[in-house]
């Protein structure tokens, strides 16, 4: 791939916003400090916004392995130049859950192959991969506004599948994708709280909070209001 001129001097303004204060409170969040400058997500969009799409230079910035520089390549990569060899060697390399989630949120979301990777992913043994099967469920659930149904209704046997996974990273995405299908409209409402309310009868402490969560956050009568048939 060529290689982008730009890479040096953003990742130059990049040390020169770094902060080791916020390096600490972001590990205090359990963001990963290996690589990490403490620049704030608000200022990487600044700079994502000057940067404008740029693939190759996407390319570079995760490269570095720097976290920041990582985040920063999610929002200017252009999800339709991203191959599924360039998302499997993304979701390997990661080991933090905020540029997890941002990577799933903001550009895997946005690709051809988000749902087969989803259901990919679900199934995998690693923490973060399997995360990021998840996070793409529910990204997927709130941004992909027009898709049928039946996509998210082939994600609930595969959430209930997992939900005895107790490592936090991972059981805390299986509630979040259970609950944003639940909030697209009435239907999978019901379908999600079936769900919700099958594994809270599992022998296990992770699905019955899975469970209760979900349960306890699609019967609030203000996310009722926003539910859409």
């Amino acid at each position: 791939m060529p290689q982008s001129p730009r890479c040096p001097e953003v990742l130059e303004q990049l040390r020169s916003l770094a902060d080791p204060a916020n390096v600490e409170g972001m590990a205090h969040f359990g963001i990963n400090p290996h690589n990490t400058l403490g620049v704030s997500v608000t200022d990487l969009r600044k700079i994502a916004k000057g940067l404008g799409m740029d693939h190759e230079l996407a390319a570079q910035l995760w490269e570095s392995g720097i976290h920041e520089a990582r985040i920063l390549a999610v929002l200017v990569d252009d999800p339709k130049m991203v191959s599924l060899n360039q998302m499997e060697s993304w979701v390997k390399d990661l080991d933090s859950w905020d540029v997890c989630d941002q990577l799933c949120s903001n550009l895997f979301n946005r690709t051809p192959r988000a749902y087969d990777r989803a259901v990919a992913w679900s199934s995998r043994p690693e923490e973060f991969v399997k995360r990021a099967g998840f996070v793409l469920m529910a990204a997927l659930a709130v941004h992909d506004k027009k898709a049928p149904d039946p996509r998210f209704f082939a994600f609930l046997p595969i959430i209930r599948r997992e939900v005895t996974d107790d490592r936090n990273y991972v059981k805390k995405a299986v509630n979040w994708a259970l609950r944003q299908i639940g909030k697209r409209n009435h239907r999978l409402r019901e379908a999600a709280i079936d769900v919700a309310k099958a594994i809270q009868l599992m022998d296990s402490k992770t699905a019955r909070w899975i469970g209760s969560d979900t349960i306890k956050q699609l019967a609030r009568p203000a996310k009722k209001k926003r539910v859409v048939a």
